[in-house]
């Protein structure tokens, strides 16, 4: 029994914490950024020997199955000692194995780590450049801290986290969280949750062809969408990535963590920024998944002044680059069928600097479906968040085994403020997250408006949803504002305000009555008293 309570108080974030005080404490473990790749970099390290690990014992069974002796020193030579694996695993010299690494004498740890690094990064093209040279060698901790934290990283694995879990991710968001929970937008990076994910995934549905993101941070998007394709359809070579990020230590994580996961991927050779250098300029992609940056400040440059991204539209305002970001998405979405589901800060529904573009993109018919999502779905930031869904075909047909209606000069808005019912614990400030049930419906509510048989004039839900279209859209003064829009129930109509007065006024009467009476004992108890000392 108290075995069991032990097993269950091992979690993630209580191993983070122990590896960060460690860390903290330790001589030489450098700035904030430094402690967190070196954690990072670990806890990869960790993963890709336990699925090496996984991957011989998958390959013995199968030689066993065979009729076939895993242990004999021809089949190890011919199957082991170059071993291949169909699923992505990297097949590790015997340096850079895990088992080898926590069997190292603490004070050799540190050269072992970077022995390790260098030779994966040497024996793999995609994972050339993801690592820092010297990464735990320049910092040179201290044998017993560096230990004690290799400890700590081993009890992480796959078997007691679940296998689906995106955990090098988690591990990001953690140090995110301890960076940034007091940081502005432009001082930290911002790690999406998975649900939130899984909610833009569930509606566009990227199943195959080619998946882009302009911001890719730690590539959380890519790895969520590759676990929905293989739930649905099981083949997650159906579909490849491609990405950027702006960030290298956060450029070098993403890659890591798509090789780790065996997803076929372009992330460019070098990190840099999607509007000044694009990396993939002149592709254009079956589905884009983004959350960038809100608000961003200090993206303009003057060689964008006549980009082609926005030469249709107009230029966006230099203070703010979320209409940058919108139409940036757009050019490489492809022009027949292209499928985009984003996340911007609210204003960005009816900024007025950004008026002309956004009754261009209306009028243009990109904009499907407006979702505004509950506050508190993110640890680093209180600010009220949209979910923007753009579409290249909106006139029907065929889409993945379904059949859609015509939703030409139409939008649909929903608005799921009020699903902040199911709280996370254990967070430093409040935060609420999206069930898997909650994804479902909200999916559903979207796919129901796309298909066949569905009347757009009369799609709605009071206080949920309801379609729109661009003649009324265009009364409101071309605002994409939810609530301009989705019917809000006065419940304030239902009351008998006559009744509702007396009953009032009434219990104010018994309240005035019972403070004279309060009064009036107080006076008589001082006199009391008054009387007793004369």
């Amino acid at each position: 029994m108290a075995k069991k309570r032990e097993e269950d108080k091992l979690n993630l974030d209580t191993i983070l914490f122990k590896c960060r005080d460690i860390l903290r404490q330790a001589r030489n473990s450098g700035s904030f950024f430094e402690k967190r790749d070196m954690m990072l970099t670990l806890v990869f390290l960790r993963f890709i020997g336990e699925k090496f690990e996984d991957g011989v014992e998958n390959l013995r069974k199968t030689l066993i199955e065979q009729g076939l002796d895993p242990d004999d020193e021809e089949i190890r030579a011919a199957f082991f000692d170059d071993a291949t694996f169909t699923d992505g695993t990297y097949n590790l010299p015997v340096e850079a194995r895990w088992s080898t690494i926590i069997n190292m004498p603490a004070p050799n740890l540190n050269v072992a780590l970077d022995t390790a690094l260098n030779s994966i990064a040497a024996n793999s093209k995609q994972l050339k450049g993801c690592f820092v040279e010297g990464t735990f060698t320049t910092r040179n901790l201290a044998p017993n801290d560096i230990k004690k934290i290799v400890d700590e990283v081993n009890k992480i694995n796959h078997k007691s986290f679940g296998e689906e879990k995106d955990l090098i991710g988690r591990v990001y968001e953690y140090f995110l969280k301890e960076f940034a929970v007091n940081a502005t937008k432009e001082e930290g990076e911002y790690y999406t949750p998975h649900d939130v994910v899984q909610l833009i995934a569930a509606m566009i549905e990227p199943f195959d062809g080619t998946l882009y993101d302009p911001c890719c941070g730690s590539g959380g998007m890519f790895i969520q969408s590759a676990e929905l394709v293989k739930a649905k359809q099981g083949d997650i070579s159906r579909i490849n990535v491609y990405g950027q990020e702006k960030e290298p230590a956060t450029h070098r994580l993403a890659k890591m963590n798509l090789a780790l996961r065996g997803i076929s991927h372009n992330l460019g050779e070098t990190s840099d920024s999607s509007f000044t250098h694009d990396l993939h300029k002149g592709l254009y992609f079956s589905y884009i998944m983004a959350n960038p940056p809100f608000n961003l400040k200090g993206w303009y440059d003057e060689n964008l002044k006549n980009d082609a991204r926005w030469v249709d539209y107009t230029t966006p305002p230099e203070s703010n680059a979320n209409y940058a970001w919108i139409l940036h998405i757009l050019s490489h979405l492809k022009p027949l069928d292209g499928v985009a589901g984003f996340l911007l800060a609210n204003g960005a529904l009816g900024d007025s600097d950004t008026l002309e573009i956004r009754k261009k993109l209306i009028r243009k018919d990109k904009v499907e479906a407006i979702v505004i999502l509950p506050r508190e779905l993110f640890i680093t930031t209180d600010i009220s968040v949209t979910l923007w869904i753009l579409n290249q075909n909106k006139k029907g047909g065929s889409y993945h085994g379904r059949n859609l209606r015509n939703r030409e000069h139409e939008i649909l808005f929903m608005d799921l403020r009020t699903w902040s019912e199911n709280p996370v614990k254990g967070e430093s400030k409040k935060k609420v997250r999206l069930i898997t049930e909650q994804i479902q419906k909200a999916a559903d509510i979207y796919h129901t408006w796309q298909s066949e048989g569905t009347d757009g004039t009369e799609y709605a839900v009071p206080e949920l949803y309801r379609s729109v279209s661009r003649g009324e859209i265009e009364k409101q003064g071309w605002s994409l504002i939810p609530s301009k829009y989705i019917e809000f129930i006065d419940r304030d109509l239902d009351i008998d305000f006559h009744a509702e007065m007396s009953r009032i006024q009434v219990e104010m009467r018994d309240v005035l009555e019972q403070e004279k009476q309060a009064q009036r004992l107080l006076e008589y108890a001082f006199r009391g008293i008054g009387y007793g000392i004369d």
